[in-house]
């Protein structure tokens, strides 16, 4: 059974940083895009970054330069180290595996709960 689990989302002020977890089980994790999508409440949910089964990453124009996606196979876990942080970035973050493809339009074959980010102002 696949599970994915996010971890690390809290409140903070805007500029603060924080660090996001996805821990993986039930699947080859090496072999999984893994992706990070967010929504915010009354909103549609959005692609944040993506990173492929060779390490290359995508990021949405929103966080680009602020947000870094980073995986570690040995451990079976996703990360998305988020710095300066806004108000705008307050949302449910998601992570998401696609085994075929490697988009934000990919269709998602796993997805997790979500965990909690709120930004004030």
């Amino acid at each position: 059974q696949v599970q994915l689990v996010e971890s690390g989302g809290g409140s903070v002020q805007s500029g603060g940083s924080l660090r996001l977890s996805c821990a993986a089980s039930g699947l080859t994790f090496s072999t999984y895009c893994m992706a990070w999508f967010r929504q915010a409440p009354g909103k549609e949910r959005e692609g944040v970054a993506i990173i492929g089964v060779g390490g290359s990453t995508f990021y949405s124009d929103s966080v680009k330069g602020r947000f870094t996606i980073s995986r570690d196979n040995a451990k079976n876990t996703l990360y998305l180290q988020m710095n300066v942080l806004k108000p705008e970035d307050t949302a449910l973050y998601f992570c998401a595996c696609d085994r075929t493809s490697c988009s934000f339009k990919s269709r998602y074959d796993y997805w997790g709960r979500g965990t909690q980010v709120t930004v004030s102002s």
